[in-house]
């Protein structure tokens, strides 16, 4: 082991003492001092680095470059100070309760269903777990209180150092074959795993263990989970959402979802009336137009894509005109959105025409042809007069 990696020997350093040994330019405007000891963890095995300050000097983030640990400094500090490193003890406590509880979960998945952990990653607002197998929704309430069983029941959490002939006959998750001195995390009754990261001494730290949701990722599944703080910090927020949609529903906490299906309900149901109001408005609309086999361009307000297609077609379709054209504008950036109809006529080649000289986007086939206009009113209807003479 390492001792100059003051992480592994205690994850719960949260200050110490060391001198700088190097330190140099990035290139980007901050530098880049290694130190004779360190507390601040590096970014690997999903698990994100340790922040804060150097002598006061911001500790930006913190990789591994060989066998050193590299801390990105804002400034410079001179080589061969006496440094005091501070870490930011909230964001490492919320990374060790999250990765221990990722691997109690992860543990638990292997021992039931012998799927593999094939990608973890802690981000700032879950963490996802990917799996090599597929787990039905109904097991992960199980899945979910077994682990945090494991939670309540407080055990430790180890970290051996086995010998090469004990890793040899040792049972343990790995993402690869390891040899030499390996690190291996036991939570008794969990999870058996090689890990570089920080975790906290006892399960009962982790506080609790939420799965957030669960998609088909890449033949397997991939989990959303938060454990401890962050955990609860999620809750509170998903809970002050809950309650303002509560009050905007006019309906109980417990009413809620009652309440959102029978207005997405009552939201379908409008939006049937409205749409069938609106292909009969299209329809008078189109019905006040003579019989004609001249072209014939039409712009109306507040008309969506679909009845502008209807529009057209029916102007079209009932001779209203040879070649049919319908623009409405949309007042949020301007354009104007087209139909074209004609079975006179070839649209998608008057579409192509169209769109080169009005900043046009869309196409169709022979007969319907639609998309949108970033040009003036005037410019359309003289393109459109030109292009069909």
């Amino acid at each position: 082991m390492d001792k100059s990696r003051l992480y592994y020997q205690t994850p719960y350093v949260k200050s110490f003492m060391c001198t700088v040994e190097h330190c140099e330019e990035s290139g980007k405007g901050t530098w880049l001092v290694i130190l004779n000891q360190t507390g601040f963890y590096p970014e690997g095995g999903g698990q994100p680095y340790d922040t804060g300050t150097l002598n006061g000097i911001p500790v930006l983030s913190v990789h591994e470059r060989g066998e050193k640990v590299i801390h990105e400094l804002a400034q410079p500090i001179e080589e061969g100070t006496l440094a005091e490193g501070i870490i930011d003890w909230q964001r490492r406590y919320d990374n060790m309760q999250l990765h221990t509880g990722e691997h109690i979960l992860s543990g638990l998945v292997h021992r039931h269903f012998g799927y593999d952990n094939v990608g973890f990653h802690m981000g700032t607002e879950e963490v996802t777990v990917d799996f090599n197998g597929v787990i039905e929704p109904e097991d992960l309430d199980r899945l979910e209180d077994e682990a945090n069983q494991l939670v309540y029941a407080n055990v430790p959490v180890k970290v051996l150092y086995p010998t090469e002939e004990e890793l040899r006959t040792m049972e343990y998750r790995s993402k690869k074959e390891l040899s030499g001195l390996v690190r291996i995390v036991e939570v008794p009754g969990g999870d058996v795993c090689a890990c570089c990261g920080t975790h906290v001494e006892n399960t009962g730290e982790v506080g609790i263990i939420k799965i957030r949701s669960m998609i088909h990722y890449k033949g397997g599944v991939r989990l959303s989970m938060l454990c401890g703080r962050r955990a609860l910090l999620d809750y509170r927020d998903r809970l002050k959402d809950e309650i303002r949609i509560s009050n905007l529903l006019s309906a109980k906490l417990i009413q809620v979802p009652d309440a959102v299906e029978k207005l997405k309900n009552d939201c379908q149901d409008r939006d049937f009336l409205i749409g069938k109001l609106g292909s009969s408005l299209v329809a008078l609309k189109a019905g006040q137009f003579p019989e004609s086999t001249d072209p014939l361009i039409v712009f109306e307000e507040d008309l969506t894509p679909v009845q502008v297609r209807q529009y057209a077609t029916l102007l079209y379709e009932e001779n209203r005109a040879g070649v049919a054209a319908v623009c409405s504008r949309n007042d949020r950036d301007g354009e104007y959105h087209y139909a074209l109809g004609s079975s006179r006529m070839d649209m998608r080649a008057l579409s192509k025409a169209l769109n080169s000289r009005l900043s046009g986007r869309g196409g169709g086939s022979s007969l319907m042809a639609q998309g949108t206009f970033r040009a003036g009113r005037e410019a359309i209807e003289a393109a459109f007069r030109e292009e069909t003479e």
